[in-house]
């Protein structure tokens, strides 16, 4: 299990703001709640800019396209989405959370300069 290094949030605190300053637009994904095994812990966040620059992880690896391409989304609706991913899903396996555990991850676009 990957341990929590709050130097990573930092990095993506501090990411999102130059990405703010040069008039990117924004979403922020967090996982939210976890089940058995998985890949990051809560409060897991990956941050994607409108190019699709990305920092952060909220999986991994494993269901890291799905989260990137709802977060593009986001950013050009502006309405969040709770994302749910599991064993019982068959999108989980289609992505590849085969690590028996279930992950909630909440995306939103980040507002304002």
């Amino acid at each position: 299990m990957n341990k929590y290094d709050p130097r990573q949030q930092d990095d993506i605190l501090g990411r999102i703001a130059e990405w703010r300053r040069d008039g990117r637009r924004i979403a922020v994904a967090t996982v939210v709640k976890t089940w058995g095994s998985s890949p990051r812990p809560v409060g897991s966040q990956l941050a994607i800019d409108d190019s699709g620059a990305m920092i952060g992880s909220v999986s991994g690896g494993c269901i890291e396209g799905a989260v990137v391409r709802e977060a593009m989304q986001s950013i050009q609706d502006g309405q969040p989405r709770m994302l749910d991913f599991g064993v019982s899903d068959e999108q989980a396996w289609e992505v590849g959370l085969a690590c028996g555990g279930e992950v909630k991850v909440y995306v939103e676009r980040i507002e304002g300069q």
